[in-house]
């Protein structure tokens, strides 16, 4: 610390010169790339989904809606994100009090998986794998469950109903 503490009031040559003084190691983190979806809870799912239907213009399916897009890095590949209403007494979210999850899509749920039990964060499970894809749940600051995937858009593609584009 007593190296930050010298750069202030310091010229950017100054500046320089401290950081060539340092030896910076960077670890490439494993990291989320995108919302995979996000669930919520209704007293009604039907009626739910039936509005957003009519006002919004979501095609709804039995789980909700998949916005379809196209990724980044790659134009050509398509990406999702589930939209998701369901029922107050849905087990989702492991507590009665957490009104909505968030997905999280990540490029490496293995590798993730290992670098956040060193930095001691909760798990709820362990990965479970799917066609579309592997899952798992963590605890985050605030006690929320999270939902971190790392989907195969190919296989979830052959299996999508309700899309809205």
């Amino acid at each position: 610390m007593r190296g930050l503490r010298s750069i202030v009031g310091k010229g950017v040559s100054d500046y320089i010169l401290l950081c060539n003084s340092y030896s910076f190691k960077f670890k490439k983190m494993k990291k989320v790339t995108g919302i995979g979806g996000i669930f919520f809870k209704s007293d009604d799912p039907e009626k739910m989904k039936k509005w957003y239907h009519k006002h919004l213009g979501l095609e709804i399916d039995t789980y909700g809606t998949n916005f379809e897009w196209r990724q980044g890095s790659n134009p050509k590949k398509k990406g999702f994100t589930q939209w998701s209403v369901n029922s107050k007494n849905a087990t989702y979210a492991d507590s009665s009090d957490q009104q909505f999850m968030i997905n999280y899509r990540v490029e490496n749920l293995e590798e993730m998986v290992r670098q956040l039990k060193k930095e001691g964060v909760q798990f709820v499970d362990e990965i479970e794998e799917f066609d579309y894809g592997k899952f798992v749940h963590i605890i985050d600051a605030e006690g929320n469950r999270v939902e971190l995937w790392e989907p195969d858009d190919e296989e979830y593609d052959r299996i999508v109903e309700g899309r809205t584009k």
